[in-house]
């Protein structure tokens, strides 16, 4: 597919000890962020669609540390997704990422309060808006 570069010079993991699970209908989009985020220590779970998530999220919300949709999918949308977990996990962090965005879906995802990642992006990127989800959900904890 080619969106993504798996280049990272992290001196530790950042990832050691959390679990991420990987919302997206492209099978390709989810073994390239899985490459990605097991390179940097994360255990990854992953859903094809919004509802795949909600049902694993169901089952496996104590073992999820943070959840990363891709924004347009079939059925409920990325966007959609994360006001849905806001409301029934509200310490779970998210975070949006998507390769192709409209103005009007980057406003309702700045509205949304979670970090956005434009493809194609760098592994570092994806950790730095991981860890910018964790710190807005432990602010808004405060």
């Amino acid at each position: 597919m080619g969106h993504f570069t798996e280049e990272s010079e992290m001196s530790d993991e950042i990832g050691a000890g959390k679990t991420v699970l990987v919302v997206d209908d492209h099978e390709t989009t989810r073994q390239t962020i899985t490459r990605m985020l097991e390179a940097g220590g994360f255990t990854v779970r992953t859903a094809e669609s919004a509802a795949d998530a909600l049902d694993r999220l169901s089952r496996e919300s104590g073992e999820i540390d943070i959840v990363l949709s891709d924004v347009t999918m079939p059925g409920m949308n990325g966007i959609d997704l994360s006001y849905q977990i806001r409301e029934t996990y509200p310490l779970l962090p998210v975070a949006i990422v998507s390769g192709d965005v409209s103005e009007l879906e980057r406003s309702i995802i700045g509205r949304a309060d979670v970090p956005f990642i434009k493809k194609p992006f760098h592994a570092e990127s994806l950790y730095s808006a991981i860890r910018e989800a964790m710190r807005r959900v432990s602010t808004d904890a405060l």
